[in-house]
């Protein structure tokens, strides 16, 4: 499998399927920015709460060809037969689908996904064992604590500025900074000091 991080911000993506995998799998679209389109004859009180903040619902069952026109597509109906009714739809239009619990019926696998702000850590079996990969998941999380999120906004101005003055950014030896005492003091909240190590070691 190729790992990938794909923004969908703004871009059309389709999710077949009312119940609460599929409420879960529209939410993540929609935090992502996605313009997300649900099609399912009934809605799980999730979805529901999901509905104000969807590009649009169509309660009815899934139509050959509903998938084309969308950039991603996410199946989770609990019905093989309409979700390899999606993949056989989405495969003929060249896009990507995703069928929950069904590998045959993908050609993406999702990841078990911890976010901290810009930072995601995900973690992939290829779907062999999606209880693994959420086993994996959070165990890195809780290894690596809380306020990546913010390590990562700080590095990433770090970055900017260097260019700014006109000096590579690989420059900079990130690996020393990180080993350093820069992420305790992030994960206790101590920015200023955070921003001055970083400021330090990346004067020039």
């Amino acid at each position: 499998m190729y790992p990938v991080t794909l923004d969908v911000s703004g871009r059309p993506c389709l999710v077949v399927g009312g119940g609460r995998v599929a409420a879960r799998k529209a939410g993540a679209l929609v935090a992502c920015g996605g313009s997300v389109t649900v099609i399912a004859p009934q809605l799980h009180e999730d979805m529901e709460a999901l509905a104000p903040v969807l590009h649009a619902v169509e309660r009815r069952a899934y139509r050959r060809g509903d998938a084309s026109g969308f950039r991603l597509v996410l199946t989770a109906t609990g019905d093989p037969e309409v979700d390899g009714a999606v993949h056989v739809d989405a495969e003929a239009a060249g896009i990507w689908v995703n069928a929950a619990d069904d590998r045959a019926h993908s050609t993406f696998i999702l990841p078990a996904v911890h976010r901290d702000g810009a930072v995601s850590v995900a973690v992939s079996t290829g779907g062999l064992s999606p209880a693994l990969a959420s086993w994996l998941r959070d165990r890195l999380a809780a290894s690596t604590g809380a306020g990546l999120g913010a390590l990562a906004q700080l590095l990433g101005e770090a970055r900017e500025q260097l260019r700014a003055e006109g000096v590579p950014p690989e420059t900079v030896d990130w690996t020393r900074l990180l080993d350093g005492p820069l992420t305790e003091l992030v994960r206790r909240g101590d920015l200023d000091n955070a921003q001055a190590i970083v400021a330090a070691l990346t004067r020039r």
